[in-house]
C-alpha cells in the first residue's frame, strides 16, 4: 500500500522500478489499470496519471485497444547524460554508421538548395584551415551537419544535433594533441570528395568518402 501522497510521483516510482527490475520486459504489456490500481493501493485516475508520467519518459507506450506495452527500460532523459559520459572514440563508432548511410541518402535526395549549403560549408572550412582551432572545427562540423541535412530525415538530423557537443569537444582536444591543420590536405580532399559524391548523385562514393574520413579520425582519437 502507497502512502497517500503524493499519489501518482509513488505510483509511477513504483512501476519505474517493476520495470527496471525486469517484471515486465521491453514489449511486454502492463496489467490493465484496475489490477494495477488494485495491487497499488490508489484510483485508476492515479494509475492513469502515473502511466502518462512514464509514457513522457519514454518507458511505456499505449495502443489503443491494446494495452499499455513496455518499450524501454530506461527513461528516454538518460541518453542525454549517457552521451555525455561516452567516450569522444565510442561516439565517434556510433557517428560512422550514422553518417555513413546519411551521406549515401543525401546523394540520392540532394537539392539545389543543399548543395549551396554543402558548398559554403566547404568553403568556410578551406577559409578556417591553418587559424584558430575552435572556427576551424566549427567550420568542419558545418560541412558533416550540411551533408546530413541533405540526407531529408528529420530523426538523423536531430541525432546529429545531440552528437556536435561531445564531437567538438573531442576534436578540439585532438587539434591539441596534433595539429591536424598542418595536415589539412588529406581532409579538405577528402571533404571535397564527399560534396562531390552527393553533387554527382553517387551514394556509394559518397559512402566511402565520409567513412575513410572518419575512420583516419577514429584513429588519430584511439591512439592520441
Amino acid at each position: 500500500m502507497l502512502r497517500p501522497s503524493p499519489l501518482v510521483e509513488q505510483a509511477a516510482h513504483n512501476l519505474r522500478d517493476r520495470i527496471s527490475a525486469g517484471e515486465w520486459p521491453v514489449g511486454s504489456r502492463l496489467p490493465g489499470e484496475t489490477a494495477l490500481a488494485a495491487e497499488l493501493g490508489v484510483g485508476r485516475s492515479t494509475v492513469r496519471e502515473a502511466i502518462r508520467v512514464l509514457a513522457g519518459a519514454g518507458l511505456l507506450r499505449t495502443r489503443q485497444g491494446a494495452g499499455v506495452f513496455v518499450v524501454a527500460t530506461e527513461p528516454a532523459a538518460d541518453w542525454a547524460a549517457r552521451l555525455r559520459r561516452a567516450s569522444v572514440a565510442d561516439v565517434y563508432e556510433i557517428r560512422m554508421m550514422i553518417e555513413v548511410r546519411a551521406a549515401e541518402l543525401a546523394a540520392a535526395r540532394r537539392t539545389d538548395a543543399d548543395l549551396a549549403a554543402m558548398d559554403a560549408a566547404l568553403a568556410g572550412r578551406r577559409a578556417a584551415a591553418g587559424g584558430p582551432a575552435e572556427p576551424f572545427v566549427d567550420a568542419d562540423i558545418a560541412v558533416h551537419r550540411a551533408v546530413v541535412a541533405a540526407a531529408r530525415n528529420p530523426l538523423l538530423t536531430d541525432l546529429f544535433a545531440q552528437f556536435v557537443p561531445v564531437l567538438r569537444d573531442g576534436l578540439l582536444e585532438l587539434v591539441r594533441i596534433i595539429d591536424v591543420r598542418a595536415h589539412e590536405e588529406p581532409g579538405a580532399d577528402a571533404h571535397a570528395a564527399l560534396v562531390e559524391a552527393v553533387r554527382d548523385r553517387d551514394p556509394a562514393a559518397a559512402g566511402r568518402a565520409i567513412g575513410a574520413e572518419l575512420a583516419r579520425t577514429l584513429a588519430h582519437l584511439q591512439h592520441s
